[in-house]
């Protein structure tokens, strides 16, 4: 984040112990080391929260579009039966319960 060397940080300290004494250089000290615990551990849970929302955001992508995929493989199977009359039976039973199972997966989603 900051690119601070040694010598840096021993000028920060010196002018630290002159301005604030040392009587109080300890208590400012750990009063500045929690203020930055706080900030860091803010900064991870906004993290955290900007990962979750992005894999919920491509689940919903997901589902998408296994839902757009399932009324083509209905509309396949549409095909199938109107070429083969036999065929056609057993591919509508399929088709229906596909589309049970796609509105329930409607249902829970939605």
């Amino acid at each position: 984040m900051f690119d601070i060397g040694f010598a840096e940080l021993l000028v920060i300290a010196v002018v630290a112990l002159l301005v604030i004494g040392p009587e109080r250089l300890p208590r400012v000290a750990r009063t500045a080391g929690m203020w930055v615990g706080r900030a860091r551990r803010f900064v991870s849970s906004v993290k955290a929260d900007i990962d979750r929302e992005l894999a919920a955001d491509e689940l919903k992508k997901a589902l998408s579009k296994q839902a757009e995929s399932q009324s083509l493989y209905d509309i396949v199977e549409d095909t199938r039966s109107s070429l083969d009359p036999q065929a056609g039976a057993a591919s509508a039973e399929k088709n229906q319960e596909n589309a049970a199972v796609a509105d329930k997966s409607h249902d829970t989603n939605g």
